[in-house]
């Protein structure tokens, strides 16, 4: 599986109609329906903005939308595109304004796919390496540090939790895991507590 390193954008045209893809990075089907939202409220063409994303280690969530075309011409083709691009964690939004000639069912199916492609075709992916949750329990004294070291690591974080101690939590490429337990352990003598989640 690939991610996208960073968002990406591609206008096509089809019989007057403007079509913009934009592919983005996200890490949820919540983030992904953010930004569409997002979309939905910037861009002033008249109403139809497609979606479709794809989340999980093997893209095994995803969801779409035709946002208004006919069922079936838009969101549906969009998804098809970016799950057979191998491209996971991705959201491709695709806004459409009316040119004002109809491309009928097959022409929409064409003009979205067509869109989709062109957005991922300006891709640039790095392979999607494995990553591991983790729960960091830390005393207040070695808060600092543990932030530091974490800094050197691609380190995710989901939260942090201040109560008797500090308790992190986030995801750390595996391959990083057990160079990140050491550091921490010689830190702190044992004192912090690291768990898998």
């Amino acid at each position: 599986m690939l991610v996208l390193k960073f968002a990406v954008q591609a206008e096509t045209w089809a019989k007057n109609s403007r079509f913009l893809a934009e592919a983005i990075p996200v890490s949820s089907p919540e983030e992904a329906k953010r930004l569409w939202r997002f979309r939905k409220e910037t861009y002033d063409n008249g109403g139809h903005i497609v979606y479709a994303f794809t989340t999980g280690p093997a893209q095994n969530i995803s969801g779409c939308s035709d946002d208004g075309e006919p069922s079936g011409t838009a969101g549906r083709p969009v998804l098809a595109v970016l799950k057979g691009s191998s491209i996971t964690n991705c959201l491709i939004t695709v806004a459409r304004w009316f040119g004002g000639t109809k491309l009928g069912t097959g022409g929409l199916v064409h003009a979205y796919s067509d869109a989709a492609k062109a957005a991922l075709a300006n891709a640039v992916c790095t392979e999607l390496l494995p990553m591991t949750k983790v729960k960091i329990t830390i005393p207040y004294q070695f808060y600092e540090q543990v932030k530091r070291i974490l800094s050197g690591y691609t380190f995710t974080l989901d939260s942090e939790n201040f109560a008797s101690e500090v308790t992190i939590c986030g995801e750390i490429f595996d391959e990083q895991e057990m160079s990140l337990h050491q550091k921490l352990n010689e830190l702190a003598n044992g004192k912090i507590i690291f768990d898998r989640c």
